[in-house]
């Protein structure tokens, strides 16, 4: 192997490993996305459960005192709060995150249609990121 040709193996082993590098870069500057996406779709699922698990119209007939005491699907219409657990308490390692609910009432199936309430949970990322997770509570 003459020195002509080890020079030229070293360049095209450089612009290879350049462009590999410059690759791995692009990649890892956008790794947190999934994980935000992730963390918001955790964040919706869990108050899609805590409010599909209340009951479908207000038992006791009262009015609502507040986050904490919210009995039915309907008191978490237009509810829009940094993440907080079932109880009302603020998730401060969430502060970044932003969610909205709103429930709207659907009749399901052909006339007459089955009633139903159509809850829509949207999380905002710190990134600015929107994640919409939508599901059915009906009566029964």
């Amino acid at each position: 192997m003459t020195l002509v040709e080890l020079v030229i193996t070293i360049v095209i082993l450089g612009i290879a490993a350049a462009a590999m590098f410059s690759a791995m870069a692009a990649i890892t500057g956008r790794s947190a996305d999934p994980m935000l996406r992730q963390q918001s779709l955790a964040i919706a699922e869990a108050y899609m459960e805590e409010i599909t698990l209340q009951a479908f119209s207000d038992p006791d007939g009262l009015a609502d005192c507040g986050r904490s005491c919210f009995d039915d699907v309907g008191d978490y219409h237009n509810l829009a709060e940094a993440p907080h657990d079932a109880r009302g308490n603020a998730i401060t390692a969430l502060s970044g995150y932003q969610v909205q609910v709103t429930v709207t009432a659907q009749d399901l199936g052909p006339a007459p249609g089955v009633a139903a309430l159509r809850i829509a949970v949207t999380v905002n990322d710190p990134a600015g990121q929107l994640l919409e997770l939508a599901g059915y509570r009906t009566s029964y």
